[in-house]
């Protein structure tokens, strides 16, 4: 089994900026698209807008109105439009610590014993190791990506010019 550290050193650098890269062109793909099907229901949904209603004060102070007719008008005409966003930042930050420590302990014992008797000597050495060795070791590893994404205006040629030409006999002047 691998270990964390080992796992986050093999993705070399390049192929993780790849597939960052990859990653954020398919994320924005998805969000034009999304952004040009709300532009298509907006510009198909189709509302009706009164688009004027004039006020006129009498000179005995009474006040009428008169509407104008109904005018069926798009969502888009009447000014909803859909939003569009890109990424405008992506990071790849990854951090890793790794703690070992390596303990060894050696004791020695050395015990004698000796016997004299008449013409004939003997003795021993007695020699007990003990050796002990501790070895630990601490991997922890972590990874983040953070992107940011901002909305921007949209296309300027996805929406038409409006042009307002108003065909109506100008009013005449007013007389002192």
């Amino acid at each position: 089994m691998a270990s964390v550290g080992q796992e986050l050193l093999d993705v070399p650098l390049p192929e993780m900026v790849l597939k960052l890269a990859l990653g954020i062109a398919e994320a924005q793909r998805a969000l034009d698209t999304n952004s040009i099907e709300t532009a298509k229901a907006l510009a198909e949904e189709k509302i009706e807008i009164i688009p004027q209603i004039t006020e006129t004060i009498a000179a005995n102070g009474t006040v009428s109105f008169v509407t104008a007719a109904p005018v069926e008008m798009s969502l888009m005409q009447v000014g909803l439009f859909p939003t569009f966003y890109q990424f405008a930042e992506a990071t790849i930050e990854v951090t890793m610590d790794i703690k070992t420590s390596l303990n060894t302990e050696t004791s020695i014992k050395v015990g004698t014993k000796a016997k004299v008797g008449f013409a004939m000597w003997s003795a021993s050495v007695r020699v007990d190791v003990a050796h002990s060795r501790k070895f630990s070791k601490e991997v922890h590893g972590t990874s983040r990506l953070v992107t940011r994404m901002v909305p921007v205006p949209p296309p300027p040629r996805l929406f038409p010019q409006i042009k307002t030409v108003d065909n109506r006999v100008p009013a005449p002047p007013p007389v002192n």
